[in-house]
């Protein structure tokens, strides 16, 4: 009893056993919730989940289905995300603590309620219980904003730091977490006053099902704005992320975090403003042009790192270029969220931005499924990618070394690329061939993509069965990490109690003289 109370403890009471539990739940969610459609749809499984977990599933209801589905999964990425921001950023404990605890139970709540709600009966009850759950995880993003309060002093950098801050030392890392942190905020209530409305005036829809309509009301707009601007969040914040894992830093950092902080605000402004001005979108490309700019200095940062530490390990004073290429690709962990922020230009930017300068010309010509298609995919292809980068962090994080690190790695860049790359040739395959011609084109690129889908979450289930294994070990990582997370912590109480102390002797001094 007392190993499964300690097993509890590491679980949900350390960062790696959050962010696993987390992982756990979206993996069991994908799994389940992803026999109900595409290829498992024509094979019968779809029929065989719905028959064994006995949902019902009415199909005037689907739209709502997906959106309450994709708010579960939403918010259990932002909390992983939250779960890595507190552990990087400095922070009390105290407010580690609580905001990690309060966003734990409201995606929790969010999911269990919320799949109940839409796929076993809309008792209505439960979907109270889901928005109850949604505003715990709010609460935990006004929480986290104000820990993450770039303008205390404790926070402040000396001049001359590394990293990015004005003269007056304002850390501009933590100003762009701090920026992010607020978009997100106003961008989920953005989301929920929409949400207020519905049965009022507003009605369940998918954002692709309306792009060929010309007139949208301002509560569909308002939708189409929050969840456009919501995954770019998520994106923004986990590069953020990936940066300070890496130690991003000196005069790429220099000019990144200026150029991310104007970015996220203008981005944010502009896909909230479709609801009032027309050319919202040319606000979009402008935010978009900088955080992508940031993104890419951060790339640049981590491959000359990742070459030079490992040059350096190797004692090689004057590498060839055949060396440092064998040097960036020794370990794909720490590769691979550069390579993937790269990949998505090919698979997510490019595309988006050439469907918008031909939209009239090419697009709009297209049967309406066409465009639906590359909407979806566009969408789906992004989160997919954020997704492994979630991943190679936390693979890091297990301490996962040798071989397996090479092959779990490996597996997911490749795999993963061989699937987004095939449904972007899939969604725009009519620039290229005709409908009449299509049907091979079709065939090969969904069997590619199924098979890099499937690769994917094969190496991801045995990396969580590896943790489960381990988890009932009694002496397993599990018991290392959560000893080391133990240690940290106590070093870390002890300082603000010193630094209390400090400020507590300071006063008395200023009152006594």
């Amino acid at each position: 009893m007392l190993g499964l109370t300690k097993q509890f403890d590491f679980l949900f009471r350390s960062t790696r056993g959050l962010i696993l539990v987390a992982i756990a739940v979206v993996s069991l969610m994908t799994a389940i919730w992803g026999t109900l459609s595409g290829p498992m749809v024509e094979w019968g499984v779809r029929d065989v989940t719905v028959r064994v977990l006995g949902m019902e599933m009415v199909q005037a209801q689907r739209e709502a289905r997906i959106i309450i589905l994709y708010h579960t999964i939403a918010n259990t990425i932002i909390a992983i995300e939250v779960y890595m921001i507190t552990r990087l950023l400095p922070m009390k404990r105290h407010e580690q603590t609580v905001i990690n605890a309060t966003i734990t139970i409201g995606y929790l709540i969010s999911v269990i309620f919320g799949m109940l709600f839409a796929y076993w009966g809309q008792n209505f009850l439960f979907h109270g219980v889901f928005l109850l759950g949604q505003s715990l995880v709010f609460f935990a993003g006004i929480l986290l904003a104000a820990a993450l309060w770039p303008w205390k002093k404790e926070y402040r950098l000396e001049r001359g730091s590394p990293y990015s801050h004005t003269k007056g030392g304002l850390n501009l890392e933590r100003t762009a977490f701090f920026t992010m942190a607020v978009a997100t905020l106003v961008s989920a209530t953005f989301g929920a006053i929409t949400g207020s409305y519905w049965g009022q005036g507003h009605e369940t829809f998918l954002a692709e099902d309306l792009i060929r309509i010309p007139e949208k009301t301002i509560l569909q707009k308002a939708i189409i704005g929050h969840l456009h601007i919501m995954l770019t969040l998520i994106a923004i914040a986990i590069t953020l992320i990936v940066g300070r894992w890496m130690d991003f830093k000196g005069i790429l950092h220099k000019m990144a975090m200026p150029l991310m902080i104007l970015g996220t605000i203008i981005t944010t402004v502009g896909a909230l403003s479709v609801v009032w001005i027309e050319a919202a979108h040319t606000i979009i490309y402008v935010g978009s042009v900088f955080v992508l700019l940031a993104g890419l200095f951060y790339v640049i940062f981590a491959w000359d790192k990742i070459i030079k530490d490992r040059i350096a390990e190797l004692g090689i004073e004057k590498p060839g270029a055949w060396q440092k290429i064998k040097a960036l690709l020794h370990d794909p962990i720490k590769f691979g969220p550069g390579w993937q922020m790269v990949f998505m230009n090919f698979t997510v930017s490019f595309v988006g931005i050439f469907m918008a300068v031909r939209l009239t010309e090419i697009f709009r010509v297209w049967p309406h499924r066409e465009e639906r298609i590359i909407l979806t995919g566009h969408w789906h292809i992004l989160s997919g990618l954020i997704a492994t980068i979630i991943l190679f962090y936390y693979i890091d994080l297990s301490g996962v070394k040798g071989w397996a690190r090479k092959w779990l790695g490996w597996s997911v860049i490749l795999m993963s690329n061989l699937g987004f790359g095939a449904v972007t040739v899939f969604s725009m395959k009519r620039l290229f061939v005709s409908e009449a011609e299509q049907q091979g084109i079709v065939n090969w690129t969904m069997l590619l993509a199924d098979i890099g889908m499937a690769a994917v979450l094969t190496a991801l289930a045995i990396f969580l069965l590896w943790r489960l294994y381990d988890l009932f070990r009694a002496k397993g990582r599990w018991h290392e990490e959560l000893t080391e997370e133990k240690k940290q912590t106590a070093l870390q109480e002890m300082r603000e109690k010193e630094r209390r102390l400090e400020e507590l002797k300071q006063t008395l001094e200023e009152v006594s003289e």
